[in-house]
């Protein structure tokens, strides 16, 4: 399926996030020890923010590993949010529109997993959508469909019950269809501001996703490790797969959990898709 990694601290280069760590995501994008994919070359995409309230995206079709302008980019982006997600497409074809993250507004959303059967609950789907953001769906994947849907269910006021209720009704849907446990997701969102991020699957066997711990444990734990030193204090990270072999540096997101981070502030609680009211 995917890679993907969220960053929330003081404002850093985004190279030193996605080149430089020694199992970067680059590094992902053709050797994942992970993911259901070794290989994630099906396109990238970086989100981040700098100087206006919406975030700014940069995608491409090519596998990560070879484009020359992510690299260039990312040498003069410096950024205390930032989002980057290596695709292994699930059926949908690869092109732009179809490369995470994705944007609506001042929000962020990335993916790894999939909506089983989604060709044939793409249509219920897709109708549930409130119809005035309908205009805005750009690609044909299932993972976008899913953040216009958190959308319609309130994300700006309520990310966690925006996103239960987005995954209720995916479920519901597919028992209508007779499609089974339709629901495979690690999810990242953000307003810029604070963070979200999901481990859910409806057969209960999600994939892989860590959280760091706080640096100045790592740092009690490693001094003499230099790369550590530079790091704030409310650095955070969430990862599809730790970045380096470092003991103590990463946390796995308990099954059925959702994390938040903001500065001075961070959560984990459970996740619990909740029935749909009339």
């Amino acid at each position: 399926m995917c890679r993907w990694m969220a960053y929330s601290g003081d404002p850093v280069l985004a190279e030193e996030l996605l080149f430089k760590p020694e199992h970067s995501l680059i590094d992902q994008s053709l050797n994942s020890r992970l993911g259901a994919t070794t290989t994630n070359g099906d396109g990238f995409g970086i989100g981040w923010y700098g100087e206006g309230e919406e975030p700014s995206v940069f995608k491409g079709t090519d596998p990560a590993w070879n484009d020359r302008n992510l690299r260039e980019v990312t040498r003069q982006i410096r950024t205390p949010m930032f989002f980057a997600h290596i695709r292994a497409s699930t059926g949908t074809a690869v092109q732009r529109s179809n490369c995470h993250p994705f944007r609506h507004g001042h929000w962020l959303w990335m993916h790894n997993g999939l909506v089983e059967g989604f060709q044939h609950l793409k249509r219920d789907l897709v109708v549930a959508v409130d119809p005035s953001l309908y205009p805005d769906i750009e690609g044909s994947t299932d993972s976008e469909v899913l953040f216009f849907l958190a959308i319609t269910f309130g994300l700006k006021d309520d990310p966690v019950s925006a996103v239960e209720r987005a995954v209720r009704l995916v479920e519901d849907v597919a028992a209508r269809h007779g499609v089974a446990n339709p629901v495979q997701m690690t999810v990242a969102t953000t307003d810029g501001q604070a963070m979200w991020a999901f481990r859910y699957s409806s057969v209960g066997r999600s994939r892989s996703l860590y959280f760091s711990t706080k640096v100045s444990k790592l740092l009690e734990l490693h001094p003499d490790v230099e790369v550590l030193h530079r790091l704030g204090a409310e650095t955070r990270f969430v990862v599809s797969e730790p970045l380096r072999d470092l003991s103590g540096a990463w946390n796995e997101v308990p099954e059925s959990s959702c994390g938040m981070v903001r500065p001075g502030e961070a959560e984990i609680r459970p996740f619990r898709p909740m029935a749909l009211t009339a």
